[in-house]
C-alpha cells in the first residue's frame, strides 16, 4: 500500500481518537527510532511494519491500542507484557503513550522481528 494510505488511516483514527492517534504515532517513531529499514502498510485495518519480514502492526480499537505480533508465540515472553494464547499471535495492550515505555515494547521489537525471521 501506499504512504498515502498509511496517512489516510491515521486520519480515520484521529477523527475517531485523538487519544489512540497519539499511542499508534508514538509507536510508529518507535519503530522508526528501532530499525534503520522498515516500512509500513495499509492491512487488516492497522498499519504493519515489515523490516526484510513482516513483524509486527498497530491497531487502534474502540478501547484501546495494540501492538500484535504474528509470530509472537516464538518470544521468550521474560517481561511477562504479552497478551494472547492462539498459536501463533501476541499483542500488547496499550491505553496510553506512558503504556509503550511501561510495557517496554522498546525490548519486545527486536524480539518480534527474530521471531518473524526463525522458520
Amino acid at each position: 500500500m501506499t504512504k498515502s494510505s498509511v496517512q489516510t488511516l491515521l486520519e480515520d483514527i484521529r477523527l475517531v481518537s485523538e487519544h489512540h492517534w497519539q499511542i499508534v504515532e508514538a509507536v510508529r517513531a518507535l519503530v522508526r527510532e528501532t530499525f534503520e529499514t522498515c516500512s509500513e502498510e495499509v492491512k487488516y485495518g492497522g498499519i504493519l511494519f515489515t523490516s526484510g519480514v513482516q513483524f509486527a502492526g498497530v491497531f487502534a480499537y474502540k478501547g484501546h491500542v495494540t501492538v500484535e505480533f504474528g509470530n509472537g508465540a516464538k518470544i521468550a515472553d521474560t517481561l511477562g507484557f504479552l497478551e494472547g494464547a492462539g498459536k501463533g499471535r501476541r499483542h500488547i495492550k496499550l491505553l496510553s503513550v506512558a503504556h509503550i515505555k511501561d510495557k517496554q515494547l522498546a525490548e519486545y521489537l527486536p524480539l518480534a522481528l527474530r521471531a518473524a525471521t526463525v522458520a
